[in-house]
């Protein structure tokens, strides 16, 4: 299957790695920065997961479902961690998350 038929998925993956990357920086500027470091953990880790789907698929991994499906974990894993912060970056995150675990 070619990366065209992925198209819609890649741009929710990417907007969803930008999010995140964006939230990761935020958190890491709040006043009580330990307080966000869970946050910013599954911050990092969904970024680089979005980001490497978002590759595999442009190159037709043969691997889509088992990465979706760890993808999908650590988006809600990060999605469930960011709505337990009233920053309206983690809320976007959350979001964004939200949109790859459906």
């Amino acid at each position: 299957m070619s990366h065209e038929n992925y198209q819609s998925i890649i741009e929710t993956l990417h907007e969803c790695m930008t999010t995140c990357n964006h939230c990761y920086d935020a958190c890491l500027k709040e006043e009580h920065v330990k307080m966000m470091a869970q946050c910013i953990r599954l911050d990092r880790e969904c970024a680089d997961i979005c980001a490497y789907l978002e590759q595999a698929l442009g190159r037709g991994t043969p691997f889509v479902s088992e990465l979706a499906q760890v993808c999908a974990e650590i988006c809600e894993a990060c999605g469930n961690e960011c709505k337990k912060h009233s920053h309206d970056h983690c809320q976007k995150c959350a979001e964004e998350c939200k949109k790859l675990v459906s």
